[in-house]
């Protein structure tokens, strides 16, 4: 569900599960990733990219529904989880977008450091306002404390569908590159972010985004 490989110091992980959408199955393979990550020595950044047109299409809601109300909440849950922990990790997080990036999906991408996204295919969007299903105030204040007062309105309020140049005009990335340059462009990205030591780069982050921290360890649901 989630591959890992390593090379000069850089973990890539890379969801392989068609859409790439958050279920019970997919949030516990990233937390043993993640987990895996810090528990190495030699690992100096992180890498999180996908396979095929999607970086991460959001919630499973097919896969939520059937698995009933209480794992509904759970993975709603864990997914703030892992919004909070991305948002403060201790070595730097790259976003390879390979493709569309989508609700959950979307705001997986702005919890890492930085972004990097294919120039000629694949959206990024917000589409709960078109979907009723409104942001919980952890999911909104990660949104607001990565993009610019400008891009969060428009992309929170018109469900707006972002192609790689005017996601790169709005902020919302930081780099486009061709298909087979993407992952090469994100593992570029982390060179002068790698080596700084964990703590005091996880309690920078801490503060920096102290708001949107408190908020997803409220672990509001729906």
């Amino acid at each position: 569900m989630i591959d890992a490989s390593i090379s000069d110091g850089v973990v890539v992980l890379t969801m392989n599960a068609e859409e790439n959408r958050f279920n019970g199955p997919m949030l516990e393979a990233f937390k043993e990733a993640l987990d895996n990550v810090e528990s190495s020595d030699t690992a100096a950044a992180v890498v999180l990219t996908g396979t095929g047109k999607f970086f991460s299409n959001g919630l499973d809601l097919e896969w939520m529904t059937e698995a009933g109300e209480e794992s509904t909440r759970l993975v709603v849950e864990g997914l703030q989880a892992l919004y909070m922990r991305l948002l403060a990790f201790p070595v730097p997080v790259i976003a390879a977008v390979n493709g569309h990036a989508f609700a959950g999906g979307a705001m997986l991408a702005l919890a890492c450091d930085e972004r990097v996204m294919r120039e000629d295919r694949g959206y990024f969007c917000l589409p709960e306002v078109d979907i009723n299903i409104p942001f919980v105030s952890g999911m909104s204040k990660l949104i607001q404390a990565k993009l610019t007062p400008a891009a969060a309105h428009k992309a929170m309020l018109s469900g707006h569908r972002f192609g790689a140049p005017e996601a790169l005009e709005w902020g919302i990335v930081d780099e486009l590159a061709a298909e087979d340059q993407v992952l090469p462009k994100a593992i570029e990205r982390t060179e002068p972010l790698s080596g700084k030591n964990r703590d005091v780069a996880s309690t920078i982050k801490n503060v920096m985004y102290q708001d949107a921290i408190e908020a997803l360890a409220r672990l509001e649901s729906f």
